[in-house]
């Protein structure tokens, strides 16, 4: 079944649950640099993917919650007021993607495009399923989608576990479509969970985070930043972590020297997710091209990493610093997290969302000298 709900967006309201009310998320501790400021957009639970329509409508795509979210700003003040249930039932719809007035969700094994929502969303239509040959393994099977330069649609396809090797080349990979005629082709191999990635503005090379295996012990390997300059680019999995770090399984099988080193790596384990090139006017100039990622927090080390979100600058095609932008969702001294961040989006003012799946809300950060 699916039902339009309107909200002034206080939790309570038939099919909604949070981690938190709206008046007891703690924003004030969050910390960023001087001039930005961080406050609540709106409560959507489980909020992960993150895509805007030409209208202005945040639509959200969520992973355990199996609902997918369009999110209303009507009058324009930087708090959202409407929210509109779209879909429900569905299988991980973490991924969400706009086009030609189309929304495009993506679940475990299939795309699924539910035609004209912006005249529908109070009553929206049964989906098409543009594609569902994706594999149906859950492990690392929630999707990140975006249209690139090119028009098509890419869809990641993570590793079904935590390390291993498989007969389809489709496993462990970043794939993309001609919505057309829906065809997957890999683009990038190797590539172990990726759900976050972004075209860099300048070049157009897609750019992409990549989560390191676990059960190598809590400092090794590395998470990633990685850099796709041309298609079919092998960034490692499952033989090599980090660049350089053997596998203790397969490494024997190939060499570090064969694959693309990553671009950036980041601590082990802080589990990088949604990735975004700043090319507004509202932040600093310091920030324009820089790329920003929401590190959604380990869940296994024994002091918890991550739980942030880091910018990175970029010089060419190098990263030449990463340093913390948004920090305060995790206690280091009680090992305790209140919130932990997914994706970003650009708003048109310039303005960033960042969706938040444990406290199940979307964050508004804004610049003023």
């Amino acid at each position: 079944m699916k039902y339009g709900i309107t909200a002034a967006l206080l939790i309570g309201l038939t099919g909604f649950s949070c981690a938190f009310q709206r008046s007891e998320i703690p924003v004030d501790k969050l910390t960023l640099p001087n001039g930005f400021k961080i406050e609540l957009y709106a409560n959507v639970p489980n909020a992960r993917s993150l895509t805007l329509s030409p209208s202005g409508t945040v639509y959200v795509g969520t992973r355990s919650k199996g609902s997918v979210y369009a999110v209303l700003d009507l009058n324009k003040d930087g708090k959202a007021d409407k929210v509109y249930e779209i879909d429900k039932g569905l299988n991980m719809p973490n991924g969400v993607a706009f086009k030609d007035g189309d929304l495009y969700v993506a679940e475990v094994s299939r795309i699924l495009r539910y035609k004209n929502i912006e005249s529908n969303l109070g009553s929206p239509p049964e989906p098409e399923i543009i594609y569902d040959g994706y594999p149906t393994d859950t492990h690392h099977g929630w999707k990140y989608i975006a249209f690139g330069p090119d028009g098509k649609l890419y869809v990641p396809v993570g590793a079904p576990c935590n390390v291993c090797e498989r007969d389809n080349p489709i496993y462990a990979s970043i794939t993309r479509m001609d919505i057309s005629n829906p065809n997957p082709e890999i683009v990038a191999r190797g590539v172990r969970n990726s759900v976050g990635f972004d075209w860099d503005p300048e070049t157009q090379d897609l750019w992409f985070t990549d989560n390191g295996r676990d059960m190598m012990g809590d400092d090794i390997p590395p998470c990633e930043l990685n850099h796709l300059s041309k298609a079919g680019e092998h960034f490692g999995f499952p033989y090599c972590h980090g660049g350089d770090i053997p596998d203790p399984k397969f490494g024997k099988e190939r060499s570090c020297d064969e694959f693309v080193k990553p671009a950036w790596r980041f601590m082990a384990h802080v589990a990088p997710l949604g990735m975004k090139f700043y090319t507004g006017s509202m932040f600093p100039e310091k920030y324009h091209n820089a790329v920003f990622i929401a590190q959604h927090g380990s869940w296994n080390r024994s002091k918890k990493s991550g739980y942030r979100v880091m910018v990175g600058f970029k010089e060419g095609n190098k990263i030449v610093a990463m340093q913390p932008f948004v920090s305060g969702w995790l206690n280091d001294a009680t090992q305790q997290a209140w919130g932990r961040p997914v994706a970003l989006l650009q708003l048109p003012d310039g303005s960033m969302l960042l969706s938040d799946d444990y406290a199940g809300v979307i964050y508004r950060i804004t610049y003023a000298k």
